[in-house]
């Protein structure tokens, strides 16, 4: 169905309006892929109702691809090529008939073709996209298994180097080189995304080689490969990050991006760590197709979000997004560019490094090396007639002072730190030297966040906990009779994890002016978080609690990613 006639059908029946077909064809045009993929990406249509509305258009069943299991004999009729080129999964075959489900059953082309293939007329059942790429992942999967790369391996034999002075290049590019290890490698990074995992460890220890992912916010252990492969693994993933593998004393940084199926690509952020047994590798995955800048998505409570917004709309000041690393602080603020983002306005960008790339954003990469670092190039952007400027990280005093005045003389400037919350942030500026004076002038709001991961919507419980407990980690007195909480049991779907998909705690401080008076008159984190709570704002415990009574989080997480207030 050509994408402008679903769209039209999807109005005329009030399933979107008019505006979120402008947004989600725009969408398309940026990102490929079919108007119903855009829409369930904005949130403007769940898969289920989009999957129902086909089934009911064109007069065919809709089923749940989850709930079936596919024989094998009927997988093998049709090709992954053409599964993959039409998004379509062989699902049974009854006499001359092969049912087919697709998320698309308007695509004659797909059908005949099929038709011609197999022998077999085609019968049509509609299935979500998703369902159907899981079912092409689960019966389609034509990498090798850790099991058959191993197989492999017991036949080669790889000498171990334990000296780094005698290393022998030729032979360890040699080593790189052998069939099972780049099919190891290989299976790794497309193992990782299977799994949607955000980082990739391996490391090196005396006696023992690992592979972990972090998945949802957690390491689990996936593979321990043999430990005479140490050294050809981490060399393999030099080589294709393009470091330098005769460099075995100092850490190094690269990149490696790959191609997906379906012409998606995934970046891989490299970075390599001498460690007292070998070369520790950490690769964090970088996919511009999940990447969900949609604020009211990203888990902000209605208030909150309002402050955030209405602060970064303003012509000049500092926003500033703080929490440890990992702790989704890029994509607010590249959530906060995108909502900025107008033809109207000059933005500039200073990473670090520069992770997605966004048209109409001038983003500059910092080399350090060379003497680019965020400090240079705020100079260069204020003689570049900007409006907005975003630091990626204030480091030191002369970053630091520098955004501050541009915060000051008409521009807004958004950036982060590393702090534990919204209030303690007034005392790193200190800290670092910039005057209480020009802290309380300058800076707009400062949010603090935390990911913690969501319960699984398909296994989720309600969670015994005790009244005392609850208030022990600061249920107010009043809500415990009416508060319930819930957990993941496990299931197919999450793994048997309990939790799928991660959910921000978000707080948001701006800067009253009650707050700014306290700052000038020398007030400490403490002071500033008990006025700021009086005013209104969350803390950090505050912010999770909510979203444990809201059912989209558990107690467990709530524990293990915020402290309790004083």
């Amino acid at each position: 169905m050509a994408a402008d006639r679903l769209g039209e059908l999807l109005v005329r029946n009030k399933l979107i309006d008019d505006k979120q077909l402008a947004k989600a064809l725009e969408e398309q045009r940026g990102s490929g892929g079919r108007l119903g993929a855009s829409l369930v990406k904005l949130g403007f249509l769940q898969e289920e109702d989009l999957a129902a509305f086909l089934s009911r258009q064109y007069g065919v069943p809709s089923i749940n691809l989850n709930e079936f299991e596919i024989d094998q004999g009927v997988i093998q009729l049709i090709s992954s090529d053409v599964v993959q080129k039409y998004q379509l999964v062989p699902v049974n075959r009854a006499g001359a008939t092969l049912i087919v489900a697709m998320a698309d059953p308007s695509n004659i082309f797909a059908i005949d073709d099929i038709k011609f293939m197999t022998g077999y007329n085609v019968e049509v059942v509609v299935a979500s996209e998703t369902c159907i790429k899981g079912a092409i992942d689960k019966y389609y999967d034509q990498s090798a298994s850790f099991d058959d790369v191993m197989g492999d391996i017991e036949d080669i034999d790889l000498e171990v180097i334990d000296d780094a002075d005698d290393v022998d290049l030729n032979e360890l590019q040699q080593a790189t080189e052998d069939a099972p290890v780049v099919k190891l490698v290989n299976l790794i990074l497309t193992d990782a995304i299977k799994k949607k995992a955000s980082d990739i460890h391996i490391e090196p220890y005396e006696r023992s080689f690992r592979v972990r992912y972090r998945i949802d916010g957690v390491l689990h252990e996936v593979m321990k490969p043999p430990m005479k492969l140490k050294n050809a693994i981490t060399s393999r993933i030099k080589i294709m990050s393009e470091m330098d593998i005769a460099e075995r004393r100092l850490p190094q940084d690269g990149r490696i991006k790959i191609k997906l199926p379906g012409g998606n690509d995934m970046d891989y952020r490299v970075n390599c760590l001498p460690t007292l047994f070998g070369e520790k590798i950490c690769l964090r995955l970088l996919d511009k197709s999940n990447l969900q800048l949609d604020m009211t998505k990203l888990g902000y409570e209605e208030r909150s979000l309002v402050w955030f917004k209405e602060q970064i709309h303003k012509p000049f000041g500092m926003v500033l997004v703080t929490g440890p690393t990992g702790s989704g602080k890029t994509v607010s603020l590249y959530s906060a560019l995108a909502e900025l983002n107008k033809v109207t306005e000059n933005i500039s960008t200073a990473e670090d490094p520069v992770e997605f790339n966004f048209a109409g954003i001038n983003q500059v990469q910092m080399h350090e090396e060379i003497g680019l670092n965020f400090a240079s190039a705020l100079r260069a952007f204020l003689r570049q007639d900007p409006d907005i400027i975003m630091i990626g990280e204030i480091r030191d005093f002369e970053t630091a002072e520098i955004g501050v005045k541009a915060a000051l003389t008409g521009h807004m400037v958004l950036s982060t730190l590393h702090t534990n919350d919204a209030p303690s942030t007034v005392n790193r500026l200190l800290n670092m030297g910039i005057e209480p004076f020009l802290v309380s002038s300058a800076v707009n709001l400062i949010t603090a966040q935390r990911l913690g991961r969501r319960i699984c919507q398909e296994c989720k419980v309600p969670d015994d906990i005790p009244k005392e407990t609850l208030q022990q980690a600061g249920v107010a007195e009043a809500d415990l009779a009416e508060f319930v909480s819930y957990k993941g049991e496990g299931c197919a779907t999450c793994n048997q994890t309990g939790y799928k998909g991660r959910v921000g705690y978000y707080q948001v401080m701006p800067m009253f002016e009650e707050l700014r008076e306290m700052i000038l008159a020398g007030a400490n984190t403490a002071e500033l978080k008990r006025e700021s709570m009086q005013l209104g704002v969350k803390s950090m415990r505050q912010a999770a609690l909510t979203k444990l009574e809201e059912g989209i989080t558990s107690f467990e997480e709530v524990l293990r990613c915020t402290i309790a207030d004083d």
